[in-house]
């Protein structure tokens, strides 16, 4: 148990290679796509999940008890499930990520809020993406929270982490991807004809923070900068919901 809470903290995570995945949907996935090595769970969440207790015996987890005061010590929720595994990192390098012939790509570039990284994860496992990067002081995918608001797509798709930004935006370059900066004062809107067509190609989307949005430097080395246009009085659209747009966008772009 000591060793579990100290996955709570990045550093801890990054030093052990390991974080925790909590709630019976993403200890599912975690069983079905991830290694798991430690299964924590209450007495009620045992009678409520058999069929988790099952597969990760077949999986060859360690199997753990605990009381529910112990449960609550490894959430980070308000009303805990009393269900927690102890799974492997899922990050590798980004060209590892990328493979060999990429077509759709998000880049999570300064998102700070882990809500809106595991969010924007989320939409683009949905929508079909090779992969997902995420570059410079952007937060840990494996964020307790972030796990949790990608509802398992953390275990979908291939997911890399690099602090230097640049690199990861050259890694994109070299596997010919286009790079597109969603900016809601880009020189492109985002239903012109002509980006339809850019859309068509492959292409990388770079998704910046709610309030500052992508990093000037990098907004600069893009190709293109692509606007979502906003036709009512909203002051803007929140960062999940235009990275919603933007990769569905690019997938009805090739249909």
């Amino acid at each position: 148990m000591v060793a579990a809470r100290k996955l709570l903290r990045r550093a801890g995570r990054d030093r052990a290679g390991r974080f925790l995945v909590e709630g019976a949907q993403a200890v599912r996935e975690a069983l079905a796509y991830g290694r798991v090595h430690e299964l924590f769970l209450t007495d009620a969440a045992a009678a409520r999940n058999p069929e988790l207790i099952d597969a990760a015996d077949r999986a060859g987890a360690r199997i753990s008890p605990v009381t529910e005061r112990a449960a609550e010590t490894l959430s980070e929720t308000v009303t805990p499930q009393g269900l927690v595994a102890v799974c492997d990192l899922l990050d590798v390098p980004p060209a590892t990520a990328l493979g060999p012939a990429p077509t759709l790509v998000a880049v999570c570039a300064g998102i700070t809020d882990p809500g809106n990284a595991g969010t924007i994860i989320r939409v683009a496992d949905a929508a079909g993406a090779d992969a997902v990067l995420l570059a410079g002081d952007t937060v840990d995918p494996h964020n307790g929270k972030a796990v949790r608001a990608s509802t398992g797509s953390v275990f979908h798709l291939p997911l890399a982490r690099d602090r230097d930004a640049a690199a990861v935006l050259a890694a994109c370059r070299a596997a010919g991807l286009t790079l597109l900066v969603a900016d809601g004062h880009g020189e492109r809107d985002l239903h012109d004809p002509g980006t339809a067509a850019l859309l068509a190609g492959p292409v990388a989307w770079i998704f910046g923070g709610e309030a500052h949005g992508v990093p000037a430097d990098l907004a600069a080395a893009a190709d293109h900068r692509v606007r979502v246009p906003i036709h009512g009085r909203a002051e803007s659209l929140n960062l999940a919901t235009a990275a919603a747009i933007c990769l569905y966008a690019t997938v009805a772009a090739r249909r």
